[in-house]
C-alpha cells in the first residue's frame, strides 16, 4: 500500500498540482478513494470528485451520500482548502478513528475541491484578477476600450489601492494613525483629502474622469441554479438561462443523478458563519418540521465549530429590498436535502471586533474597528493584511500611492498560518450530519412453506439513521422521494417459477428514523414507534432448493440486498 501523500494547507493549490494531490490520494487507498471527472469547465478543465466510500463494503451508489463542494467563486480559495483537510481527515482516520471508520463503511461522501477551476486559475496566477466566477465573458464578448480594470498594476501578485491627492476626495488619514483611511465627515472641509480606488490599468483616461470597470467575467456560478432563477437585470451574474453554464450543470447532473445525496455543504468565504436555508421566504414560511431539523444540525454545527449559525432570509440578506438564491435553495427547495453555506474566515472576529452585524458592517462601522483591524495586521499578520502605502509611478495616473488592505490574502481567505486552523473546525461536524443521515439495513428475511412448491417470502428491513429515510418533508411535497421499493428478482425463462402474489418491484412506506418526534414530557404519547420498520412479502410457485434474489431501496437510505433459499 502506497504511503498517503503529505499536503500543506497553508498554501493553495493551482490545478495540476491539486489533480496530482487528488489522484495520489487514489492511488495510495483505492479502496476508500476514487477520482471521476462531472464534466469540463469553460475552459475545458476536468471537475473533479472525489468518491469517499469502503468500496470492499458496497458500491456509492448503495450508500447514502454527503454532499461536498468549494470554490464555486474564484477567489474563495480557502473553500478548497477546506475540502481538502476533510479528505485528510477521513482517508488518514479509517481503521483508527471510530467514527470515520463507520462513516466510510456505511455511507459515501461526493466531494468537489474546487467546482470553477477556471476561475481560481486566474486569481492564483502571477499576476492575479479577482472576479466573481467563471472566466466566461458576459453579458457582452467585448472587452472595455475606456475605464478601470481592476488587476496587478506593478507586479507584485497582490491587488491593493491607489490613493490620490484630492480636495474633493472621499477620505482622509486618520488623525492619530496616517496609514489607515477613514470616511471625511458630513459637511468637513479644509483638510488633506484623498480619492480611492482599485489598483489598476485606465483605458483612454482624459485626465478628469476615472469609471471602474465591471469585470467582463460577469457571472455568478452560484445565481444560475434552477431554484427561483431570475434574469440579470433582477439578480446580478445569474446567466442567459438556469445551469447554462457548464460548472453549474455538472453539479446539477451528478446531484440529480445521485438520489442517495440526503445532506450538503458548500464552502465560501467569508464571514465566520454557516448559512442555512432559506434565501428566498422567511423561516415562517418554511415547513416547521425541516426548520426544527435545520435548527438542530446548524446548533451542532455552531458547537463544533464556534461559528454562528444564521438564516440567509433575516440574517445576511446583502440589500434588505432583495433576496439571494443559489446552491442552498436548489438543494433544498426542489430536492429536499439538507444543505448549508459556511463562509469561512472572519478578520473581523481575529480582531476582537465583537456584536457586529454581518453584511451591515460592510456599509458602515465605527473607525475603532479599522484600527482594531490595524492593529491585528501589524502584530499577528507581520503588517501584511494592511499594506503599507509606497509611492508608484502609475502609467495613466502619474504619481500615486499603492497600499491598503489585501483583501485576497487576508479578507477573502485567512493568511496561511491561520488556514489549517479555520478548515479544521468542520469535519467534526460533517461526520455527525453524514452519520445521522438514513441508513436502510436487513432486519431478516422469512422463508414459509405452503405447500410442496409454494412458498411465502417476507424480507424486512429498518432505517437505521437518526434522519426519516425522506431527510425532509420538503422532499415529500416536491414528489422527489419514493417509499422503500421491494423487489424479487425472478430468474426470465423460466416456466417453473412464478409470482403468485405481490409484485416483482412494489412500494412500500417512507421509513422514519431514530430522531425522537418530541420530548418525554409531551402531552401525547408517540403512536408510531415502529414506523423505521417495512416488510416486502410474496408468494411464489418454484421448486424446492430454488434460490432467489431480494433486494430494497430507498433513494436516501441506500439499498439492501439478500438471497433466499426456498426449502
Amino acid at each position: 500500500m502506497a504511503d498517503l501523500p503529505t499536503p500543506r494547507f497553508d498554501e493553495f493549490h493551482r490545478y495540476e498540482p491539486l489533480t496530482e494531490l487528488l489522484f495520489a490520494y487514489a492511488q495510495a487507498r483505492p479502496n476508500l478513494v476514487s477520482v471521476r471527472s462531472i464534466g469540463k469547465s469553460y475552459e475545458g478543465r476536468d471537475i473533479w470528485v472525489l468518491v469517499l466510500t469502503n468500496t470492499v463494503t458496497g458500491a456509492d451508489v448503495d450508500k447514502p451520500a454527503f454532499w461536498l463542494d468549494g470554490n464555486i467563486h474564484a477567489a474563495e480559495l480557502m473553500a478548497s482548502t477546506a475540502c481538502l483537510y476533510y479528505l485528510n481527515h477521513l482517508i488518514s482516520g479509517y481503521g483508527i478513528n471510530p467514527e470515520v471508520t463507520q462513516l466510510l463503511d456505511t455511507r459515501v461522501v461526493y466531494m468537489v475541491p474546487r467546482l470553477n477551476p477556471d476561475g481560481a486559475e486566474m486569481a492564483l496566477a502571477d499576476r492575479p484578477r479577482h472576479i466573481r466566477s467563471s472566466t466566461r465573458p458576459y453579458p457582452f464578448d467585448e472587452a472595455p476600450v475606456d475605464g478601470l480594470t481592476i488587476e496587478d498594476v506593478d507586479g507584485d501578485g497582490r491587488i491593493l489601492t491607489l490613493r490620490i491627492p484630492d480636495p474633493h476626495g472621499s477620505y482622509k488619514k486618520h488623525p492619530e494613525e496616517p496609514r489607515l483611511m477613514v470616511a471625511r465627515e458630513p459637511g468637513e472641509f479644509g483638510g488633506e483629502y484623498y480619492r480611492l480606488m482599485p489598483e489598476g490599468f485606465i483605458k483612454n483616461h482624459d485626465g478628469l474622469t476615472v469609471t471602474v470597470n465591471k469585470d467582463r467575467e460577469g457571472l455568478d456560478l452560484n445565481r444560475n441554479f434552477p431554484s427561483d432563477w431570475r434574469q440579470e437585470y433582477k439578480q446580478l451574474g445569474a446567466g442567459p438561462y438556469p445551469t447554462s453554464e457548464p460548472e453549474v450543470r455538472a453539479m446539477v447532473d451528478f446531484i440529480t443523478s445521485h438520489p442517495n445525496i440526503g445532506a450538503a455543504i458548500s464552502y465560501h468565504t467569508h464571514s465566520g458563519v454557516i448559512l442555512r436555508p432559506m434565501g428566498t421566504q422567511s423561516d415562517d414560511d418554511m415547513t416547521p418540521e425541516d426548520l426544527w431539523t435545520y435548527k438542530r444540525f446548524s446548533a451542532l454545527g455552531e458547537r463544533h465549530s464556534g461559528y454562528p449559525a444564521l438564516s440567509i432570509w433575516h440574517d445576511f440578506k446583502y440589500h434588505p429590498k432583495e433576496v439571494t438564491s443559489g446552491t442552498q435553495d436548489w438543494v433544498y427547495e426542489h430536492l429536499g436535502a439538507l444543505f448549508w453555506v459556511v463562509e469561512l474566515w472572519s478578520p473581523n472576529k481575529e480582531a476582537g471586533i465583537e456584536g457586529y452585524k454581518w453584511i451591515d458592517w460592510f456599509r458602515d462601522h465605527p473607525v475603532e474597528d479599522d484600527l482594531k483591524l490595524l492593529k491585528w495586521s501589524d502584530e499577528q499578520c507581520g503588517g501584511q493584511a494592511h499594506v503599507d502605502w509606497r509611492p508608484f509611478l502609475h502609467p495613466q495616473l502619474g504619481a500615486v500611492e499603492i497600499g491598503g488592505w489585501d483583501k485576497m490574502n487576508f479578507w477573502r481567505n485567512p493568511p496561511p498560518a491561520l488556514r489549517e486552523r479555520e478548515a479544521a473546525r468542520f469535519p467534526a461536524w460533517m461526520n455527525q450530519i453524514t452519520l445521522s443521515l438514513p441508513k436502510l439495513e436487513l432486519l431478516r428475511t422469512e422463508v414459509r412453506a405452503l405447500g410442496p412448491d409454494t412458498w411465502r417470502i417476507r424480507l424486512a428491513v429498518a432505517n437505521s439513521g437518526y434522519l426519516p429515510a425522506y431527510v425532509t418533508k420538503r422532499a415529500l411535497e416536491r414528489k422527489v422521494v419514493r417509499g422503500v421499493m421491494f423487489e424479487i428478482h425472478l430468474p426470465s425463462g423460466d416456466p417453473t417459477i412464478t409470482l403468485v402474489s405481490g409484485k416483482e418491484r412494489m412500494e412500500g412506506p417512507q421509513l422514519e428514523g431514530h430522531a425522537p418526534k418530541s420530548s418525554q414530557q409531551a402531552f401525547l404519547p408517540q403512536r408510531e414507534v415502529t414506523a423505521d420498520r417495512a416488510v416486502g412479502e410474496w408468494v411464489v410457485r418454484a421448486p424446492k432448493g430454488t434460490r432467489l434474489a431480494l433486494s430494497a431501496t430507498a433513494d436516501r437510505a441506500g439499498t439492501v440486498r439478500t438471497e433466499v433459499s426456498l426449502d
